[in-house]
């Protein structure tokens, strides 16, 4: 009887039902694409430096994740080749990050080629004049470019040559000696990337090239982007954590505005329950009920939602992938719930306290 009752209360409105069901699906949706967002952004970042085919890292002392500056000497790739013969490659690599989440990288394109074990150019060729440039597949879609294409880098016009794949290091690439004549960097690197015959010896030279440059950060591939990842999550957290917020916030004044209102227009209803004998807990657990079947529904909603987001994204927006993580899909439910139940406890309370004589000879 209870559960009949719960789903005609939920029909006798069926315009607040979809809404308040919407604005569930709404909250479960932002929190998974925003969680998403933020942990696809961090793998394809990953993905790609670990794509270079690099064993260990030599950077600035004072640097972050992301570089745009070089202060280290172009010299010091040949040179580490010279003195350590277990090094099979040295790269160097000039970065510019223009004010967003990609860069513009200035690298030797042979070297390079050599160090990541190849790279597939889909169309056209690699640049050989000071402005052209090289850009991915995903760099290509979202911004519809195509090979003869111009595209503007650093205030100035650069042809695009080649499309290749993605996920080696970084986006979009151009000659290392015209990124250093644009920035100033001349004769200088802003990180090495070092390639061993042997990866089990990666310590050992580690340990050897800390003493040999003191004055730089050398460490490997693999602690490197441990360290990205650790830093980066932690700094978007922070802006994650309030988007959740706000999204359960929603969720809360949303189903109590919503169950409230059915309380209002049910006074009846309850005064009858109650004058035949239903219990406050009843009362109660019928608003929580209705409040749970809204709560699943939105909730199921809204990962249709996410899907088709993710899809909409991917189709118009390729430089931002989206990763779902099981954790956090669990998550967002639990988080959906808690909030829906919450919002409806006041509202639940008020029918269950209600006094059957009071409401009767009101209505």
């Amino acid at each position: 009887m209870i559960h009949r009752l719960v789903l005609r209360n939920l029909l006798h409105r069926p315009v607040r039902t979809g809404l308040t069901i919407l604005a569930v699906a709404v909250e479960v949706a932002m929190i998974v694409m925003m969680v998403g967002v933020s942990e696809g952004l961090l793998t394809e970042s990953l993905r790609r430096t670990r794509g270079v085919g690099a064993d260990i890292l030599v950077r600035p002392q004072f640097s972050g994740a992301a570089l745009s500056t070089a202060d280290i000497s172009d010299k010091l790739p040949a040179m580490l080749m010279e003195r350590y013969p277990q090094i099979e490659h040295a790269l160097g690599a000039t970065v510019y990050t223009p004010g967003n989440v990609q860069t513009i990288t200035g690298v030797d394109w042979p070297a390079f080629d050599a160090m990541s074990g190849g790279i597939v150019i889909f169309e056209g060729r690699t640049y050989a004049a000071p402005y052209e440039a090289v850009v991915d597949e995903l760099y290509a879609r979202q911004e519809e470019v195509s090979v003869g294409d111009s595209i503007e880098l650093m205030s100035r016009e650069f042809e695009v040559v080649g499309i290749m794949e993605t996920g080696k290091m970084s986006r979009v690439f151009i000659p290392p000696e015209t990124m250093s004549d644009l920035q100033g960097w001349q004769g200088r690197v802003s990180q090495v990337y070092l390639k061993l015959e042997d990866s089990t010896k990666t310590r050992e030279l580690i340990a050897d090239l800390q003493t040999l440059l003191p004055n730089r950060v050398v460490i490997s591939v693999e602690d490197f982007l441990a360290t990205m990842a650790t830093d980066v999550r932690r700094m978007s957290s922070q802006f994650v954590n309030i988007i959740i917020s706000i999204a359960v916030a929603i969720g809360f004044i949303v189903v109590m505005l919503a169950m409230y209102t059915a309380i209002l227009e049910r006074t009846r209803e309850i005064g009858i329950l109650k004058a035949i004998g239903a219990s406050k807990r009843v009362i109660g657990s019928i608003v929580m009920r209705e409040t749970l079947v809204v709560s699943a529904i939105g909730i199921v909603l809204g990962y249709g939602l996410s899907v088709v987001g993710k899809e909409l994204v991917a189709i118009r927006y390729p430089l931002i992938p989206i990763i779902f993580i099981p954790e956090w899909l669990a998550g967002a439910a639990v988080l959906t719930i808690v909030g829906s139940v919450a919002g409806a406890s006041y509202p639940a309370w008020k029918a269950a306290k209600a006094d059957p004589c009071e409401v009767l000879s009101y209505e």
